[in-house]
């Protein structure tokens, strides 16, 4: 880069001036690591200051019947194919009880696009779900799946969630955005909901008084362009409507083994490179840098790794998820090596370990408990300490 653009740039973000398209094209074009972490680390630090946020929350995925067939998806299976579920609601009940004595706060439940499951099966999910656990926030459907419940339903988008909302949910997730330029987006998606939708959608759960995620999936055939395209989309929108507390970039991953039928699903790794650490880092930095509207940026461990999602703290990233226990649609996709659960205990010292003072939140972002300030660095070499992998 230019060293007089890097100057400018810098005195921007200190500044706290908003960054242009051309700014965030920029940064995505430096090669000085160290230099956009220091910067993103200035902003979330003005933000959040030490803290990073996580939760205890459960992801189920009530389905991975699906009438698309987007060309990254390992999760998704058609009607009889072998490995095809789709739960009971007993059986999502007993799921989510599992976890009541961890003080489980969140269940985060996404699925495939069921062609044939009837549209009174969802609330009554949420339903059961809620009476079983009163306690704990629904943080369900991605705006893909409500634009299906539109379809299948025969009714507009405000009243699926006005009814959604009836049956307790607290939150849409963030799904459904991967790249919002059609430019990407015709080679990588297999359903209907593309930006006009999916904003449509979430500006309608803003409306509502929702609280809701966004999210990026970044690394496959997308360029540095697009993804400062979607914050930008993103970012607008926020803007208007001031509802989005998280922006959550997500990594695409590679399906590194046969699925049980022996089929290989996605369609895109032929072509493609997962991005390694230092590309997830500098997007991380990016992001946080561009969001000026948006309070947090989280990563989500188990599309990067503890190591990682470790670093990315340094980086922009002030949030981590939560225990997430089973999250099939990337664990159907990869033998990436990172856990199915985190405990409370284990997300403490992941947070500690890396230098910062860990905040226990709900959906809402709400601070549910304050955990003690991380160890000085003399207190830690006093002692062995954990290595994440």
């Amino acid at each position: 880069m230019d060293a007089g653009l890097k100057r400018e740039l810098e005195a921007k973000v200190y500044a706290g001036e908003r960054l242009s398209r051309s700014d965030g094209e920029a940064l995505y074009a430096s090669d000085d690591l160290a230099w956009l972490g220091r910067l993103a680390h200035h902003k979330r630090t003005e933000l959040n200051g030490d803290r990073v946020m996580f939760n205890v929350n459960r992801h189920l995925n009530l389905t991975n019947v699906c009438s698309a067939s987007c060309a990254y998806c390992s999760f998704q299976r058609k009607p009889g194919e072998k490995d095809a579920y789709t739960m009971r609601i007993e059986e999502a009940v007993a799921k989510a009880k599992e976890m009541e004595d961890e003080q489980l706060t969140e269940l985060h439940i996404v699925n495939g696009l069921h062609p044939s499951l009837p549209w009174r099966y969802y609330p009554k999910v949420l339903r059961e779900l809620k009476a079983a656990l009163p306690d704990v926030k629904l943080k369900c459907f991605t705006a893909t799946e409500v634009q299906w419940f539109e379809k299948i339903s025969g009714r507009p988008a405000s009243e699926i969630l006005d009814e959604l909302m009836d049956a307790g949910l607290e939150s849409l997730t963030g799904g459904g955005a991967e790249i919002f330029d059609w430019e990407v987006r015709q080679h990588i998606v297999d359903h209907n909901t593309h930006w006009e939708d999916w904003s449509r959608i979430h500006r309608l759960a803003h409306e509502k008084g929702m609280k809701t995620p966004a999210t990026m999936l970044y690394g496959h055939i997308e360029e540095p362009r697009h993804r400062v395209d979607h914050v930008m989309r993103l970012r607008e929108l926020q803007d208007e409507t001031g509802g989005f507390a998280v922006f959550i970039p997500l990594r695409y991953q590679h399906d590194f083994h046969d699925s049980q039928d022996g089929k290989v699903r996605n369609r895109l790794q032929e072509r493609t490179t997962m991005a390694a650490p230092a590309e997830s880092l500098k997007t991380f930095a990016v992001s946080r840098l561009m969001f000026d509207n948006v309070p947090h940026v989280k990563c989500f461990w188990v599309m990067h790794g503890l190591s990682v999602a470790q670093l990315t703290l340094n980086f922009g990233a002030d949030d981590l998820d939560g225990s997430v226990v089973e999250y099939k649609i990337t664990h159907d996709a990869d033998s990436y090596g990172t856990p199915n659960t985190m405990h409370r205990d284990d997300l403490l010292e992941l947070i500690w370990d890396a230098g910062f003072q860990p905040v226990e939140r709900n959906t809402r972002y709400e601070v549910v408990r304050e955990y003690d300030r991380a160890p000085s660095l003399a207190e830690r070499r006093s002692e062995p300490q954990k290595v994440w992998a």
